[in-house]
């Protein structure tokens, strides 16, 4: 087993980031791209219009309505998703590489309910991680398991000690699956993310997991959880999930987030009469999620972390952690990671700084991901703020470039 410490005798003072760095953020994007971004994020920050519009969105889904098709692509979809194939991402591959930004690739197939669509989104993630494989910018593949598997099955998983013998079959050829990509993942050299999901079959996953990890990551980090902060439970289960790889002799790989199933997990516990699982406000999130960081970091040696947060506080608790351990910006036990067309102040100025950060990039046929896209427009309305946060950035730079152009217009005009 490979271990990779840091040398606190190396410690050193972090640079000094402007997260409010607009022209850095924003290098990428051409004027007309920045005023597109502008005009959406100010449609986005309407809550009526995305309450009303989310459904209208499935709706269009289910019934395949090819009118609506190019107005999402030219909308949501170009913002938000990286393209409809792999090779209809490598455009914003290598655009993202110009700026030392890795890509993480994220096949946008979920809720799947037959085993052709299981085994379909099984050979796409395949042909992602061999497209990975050939790019040096792409060091990770994520999943999602309830693309490969019933939700049905991984809830009566979690709820029952006795599987039908149909059951038992079905559930051995999700084995398969998840097995099937990650030992391709070894061989080629790229890692996994697996999405966390609901509560109540998360128990499956990270029984899944668990496996995939105890066999590939002997050596290096092959695969890795993903451990949802704003559960009351999942602090104390990164610790013991460290305990346990120690004992059994294998890297720990931990993707942390702070979650995104809030409203339907409360209702939920609500309905059912059983505790709630999230955290009882946004400040004790906020503090579990920056002691499982600081957790990571302080045994780096065993464990690969991915701090995948928009929270500029918790990528500020990285970038301190990291100096006062000697841990080097390049360590490769260490990843930022943000959505991409999301959060550009923090990845960009990361990687300006010298940081290993990465976008991840969805992809998929347009109403393959309307659920993804509908996630990302609803953020506006809870408590994070994220697309207030995002125009206000995109103000600040739009008002620059203004103000720039009028200044060279004038010098122009003195000349």
């Amino acid at each position: 087993m490979t271990a990779l410490p840091g040398d606190p005798s190396l410690a050193y003072t972090p640079p000094a980031i402007d997260f409010l760095n607009t022209e850095i953020a924003f290098a990428h994007l051409s004027d007309a791209e920045l005023r597109k971004t502008r005009w959406l994020f100010r449609l986005m920050n309407s809550p009526t219009l995305v309450r009303l519009g989310a459904p209208l969105m499935l709706w269009a889904a289910q019934y395949r309505l090819k009118w609506v098709e190019p107005i999402i692509r030219r909308t949501l979809f170009d913002q938000f998703v990286g393209g409809t194939t792999l090779l209809d991402c490598a455009r914003n591959i290598e655009r993202l590489a110009r700026q030392d930004v890795l890509t993480i690739l994220d096949y946008g197939a979920e809720g799947k309910e037959t085993e052709a669509d299981f085994n379909r989104t099984m050979n796409e993630n395949i042909r992602a991680i061999d497209f990975a494989a050939q790019s040096s910018h792409i060091p990770v593949v994520s999943i999602k398991i309830t693309g490969l598997a019933r939700f049905g099955l991984l809830e009566r998983i979690q709820h029952t000690r006795v599987l039908t013998r149909d059951e038992l079959n079905e559930y051995r050829n999700v084995l398969k699956r998840v097995d099937a990509i990650c030992y391709h993942a070894a061989q080629k050299g790229v890692s996994v993310f697996v999405d966390a999901e609901e509560s109540w079959i998360q128990d499956t996953i990270d029984h899944l997991v668990w496996l995939m990890m105890k066999r590939y990551n002997r050596q290096r980090v092959v695969v890795y959880n993903t451990f949802q902060m704003y559960r009351t439970d999942r602090l104390q289960f990164l610790t013991e999930s460290y305990d346990r790889s120690r004992r059994e002799g294998f890297l720990l790989g931990a993707k942390l987030v702070r979650g995104a199933y809030l409203e339907k997990e409360r209702q939920r516990a609500a309905q059912m009469g059983y505790p709630d699982p999230i955290n009882p406000n946004k400040e004790t999130v906020d503090d579990h999620y920056n002691t499982a960081l600081r957790f990571c970091l302080d045994h780096i040696e065993h464990i690969a972390v991915c701090n995948a947060s928009h929270n500029t506080q918790s990528v500020s608790v990285q970038i301190e952690r990291m100096a006062r351990k000697g841990i080097p910006p390049q360590h490769p036990h260490t990843l930022f990671s943000q959505l991409f067309g999301m959060s550009d102040n923090l990845t960009f100025n990361l990687a300006r700084a010298g940081y290993r950060v990465a976008k991840y990039v969805p992809y998929g046929q347009v109403f393959e991901v309307i659920p993804y896209l509908i996630r990302r427009a609803q953020e506006n309305t809870s408590v994070t703020g994220d697309i207030s946060r995002e125009l206000a950035l995109v103000e600040k730079e739009y008002r620059r470039r203004k103000a720039r152009r009028l200044r060279s217009g004038n010098a122009e005009s003195q000349a």
